[in-house]
């Protein structure tokens, strides 16, 4: 099997000992994504549509700099704190993946690194 490290600008740096996303022969596994501004590395607000928004665009940054997008996602996990925030996130969700639902979980957690709302992974096919 061969391994490969992806990293782009276009998407936040990696907060913690981890990597943007991990290449393994045709798959991608992109780490989670939180609705933190690239260049900043901040929040882009507290607003969980404009985190999921940001986070799927910095998910997507990623796919790209792996070679693929995100028509060719296979499966997503969303972690939220709070569950009642499921119908906003799906709502900016569904505008990301038009052509395309790939599989999917949303799971309830007690808190997300950095106070976020919202954080998205997902494992791709490489095009």
């Amino acid at each position: 099997m061969h391994l490969h490290t992806i990293s782009t600008a276009d998407a936040p740096k990696a907060i913690g000992p981890y990597s943007q996303a991990i290449a393994a022969d045709a798959f991608v596994f992109v780490s989670g994504q939180l609705g933190l501004d690239p260049e900043t590395g901040n929040l882009v607000s507290e607003d969980v549509r404009s985190q999921s928004e940001q986070a799927l665009k910095n998910l997507s940054a990623i796919l790209l700099a792996a070679g693929t997008d995100l028509d060719h996602v296979v499966s997503v996990d969303v972690f939220l704190t709070n569950m009642a925030d499921f119908q906003m996130m799906n709502a900016v969700y569904e505008t990301f993946f038009v052509n395309h639902r790939p599989a999917r979980a949303a799971v309830g957690v007690a808190a997300l690194p950095k106070g976020a709302s919202v954080e998205i992974r997902c494992m791709a096919v490489r095009r």
